[in-house]
């Protein structure tokens, strides 16, 4: 059986886990029986090294959330992201509790008849889940841990799509 949803009908899928995730899976469960996809565009964050590195390397990153909170505030991101784009469905996951360097974060896909709307769809939701989304983060280095301040570029990215942020400080 075949969907043929229209694009007021976007699915979205949120899932907020310790489990690291793999990207074929979630791309074919994305494209699952919708033959009206034409591309699917997707962001994979790492946890990296902030500082190249240098003193006070990462060794470790630490992520929290309020569970249920959190996934209701993706949602409404996806539902946000299919009322300004043309798209057929999208799928967050993040990742939540340690990890180290190298470790996948966070993935956003985003089907859509055709690859310039994915594409677009798929960085205002990152740049959406950079500022606004509830997640805490450590990061741990050699001299200590510290919790992670929102940074001005975020806000300022997702200032271009007519969004206002004030979360860095």
């Amino acid at each position: 059986m075949s969907l043929d949803r229209g694009a007021a009908e976007c699915i979205g899928t949120v899932s907020v886990q310790t489990a690291d995730f793999d990207l074929g899976a979630e791309v074919a469960a994305l494209r699952a029986g919708d033959v009206g996809v034409g591309a699917v565009a997707s962001f994979i964050g790492t946890v990296r090294d902030r500082n190249g590195g240098g003193a006070g390397e990462v060794s470790a990153m630490e992520l929290e959330h309020y569970p249920g909170m959190t996934e209701r505030a993706i949602e409404a991101m996806i539902d946000e992201a299919a009322r300004r784009f043309d798209i057929r469905g999208a799928r967050v996951v993040h990742r939540v509790g340690p990890l180290l360097p190298g470790d996948q974060i966070v993935l956003v896909a985003v089907s859509s008849v055709h690859r310039g709307q994915a594409f677009q769809a798929c960085e205002f939701l990152m740049d959406y889940l950079k500022t606004q989304a509830p997640f805490w983060k450590k990061e741990t280095t050699g001299e200590g841990s510290r919790w992670v301040d929102a940074r001005v570029a975020d806000d300022t990215a997702l200032a271009r799509w007519g969004i206002r942020a004030g979360n860095a400080g």
